[in-house]
């Protein structure tokens, strides 16, 4: 055999174990998280979770149904805030500035968003909102989390219009659409399946984010839905719970940690789907 190519192969033999090592390293603290966190969680898992609300110190009844709403709320306004904005502003990215400075500007500002601690988002809102406002409120933390959505949405919309074909413009604007129509009726319909998908990735990135809360919405553990006051919400009672020497309220924390893990891989399934069913066509 000739020894370069046994030296290659020895050394190919080597990196592939370390690689093949380093992901069962990791899949083995993973699972074994999962584990814990099902193992724990499924113990607190009954219809009283879902239907009474948080209980008061040292009771032994009570679960989550006000924290359950109170983060369906925010999530469902931040996403409903940033994701539109977000679509415009891929949208322009991919359709109209493609080739203007300011492209490149407002590429790298979204990249740096894509990239910054929540925590920090929070204190910005926190400075912005919370302060001017005179105290926390649902609607700090609805913004918290839409501009976290923001950009996420931004990139998969840039990503998908840059993969429309040109030919189908060039077919629209050969018709006499004018460029909005175009952009309306042909790209976002070919590339309707990976917006959606963004915007379901930038949901579950959003659903259990706990930093840029505390400091925008808090928590309470009454039942509210008023925007100007602190509302109840899933990340930040999970958080006050596991910290609190009741034992109930542990096992809530870790009842409601696994509903938001497997929120989370819900929406996570069915982003992969819609991006498999998008490769397929």
């Amino acid at each position: 055999m000739n020894p370069i190519y046994a030296s290659r192969r020895r050394v190919d033999i080597v990196i592939r174990m370390l690689c093949y090592g380093a992901a069962i390293f990791g899949l083995t603290w993973l699972g074994l998280i999962l584990f814990t966190l099902f193992w724990n969680g499924f113990a607190g898992l009954t219809l009283s979770v879902f239907t009474e609300m948080t209980p008061p110190p040292g009771s032994t009844t009570g679960g989550l149904a006000n924290a359950l709403v109170g983060s369906l709320i925010m999530t469902v306004v931040g996403v409903a805030l940033g994701a539109p904005i977000g679509l415009f502003a891929g949208t322009y990215l991919a359709e109209y500035g493609r080739h203007d400075r300011l492209t490149t500007t407002v590429r790298f500002i979204n990249d740096i968003l894509l990239s910054a601690p929540s925590i920090v988002i929070g204190l910005f809102i926190y400075g912005a909102v919370v302060i001017p406002m005179g105290g926390f409120s649902a609607l700090a933390g609805s913004l918290a989390l839409a501009v976290i959505v923001v950009p996420v949405v931004v990139r998969t919309t840039e990503d998908m219009l840059l993969l429309v074909p040109n030919q189908l413009r060039e077919a629209a604007s050969a018709l006499g659409l004018p460029r909005s129509i175009m952009i309306r009726r042909v790209a976002y319909r070919a590339a309707r399946t990976g917006i959606i998908t963004g915007i379901l990735l930038a949901t579950a990135r959003v659903a259990g984010e706990t930093a840029p809360l505390l400091f925008t919405a808090l928590s309470n553990q009454f039942w509210s839905l008023d925007f100007t006051n602190t509302m109840a919400n899933l990340p930040v009672t999970i958080n006050n719970f596991v910290q609190s020497p009741y034992a109930y309220w542990r096992q809530l924390a870790w009842t409601g940690a696994l509903i938001i893990t497997l929120a989370v891989l819900a929406l996570n399934i069915v982003a992969r789907l819609l991006g498999a069913e998008r490769t397929q066509k």
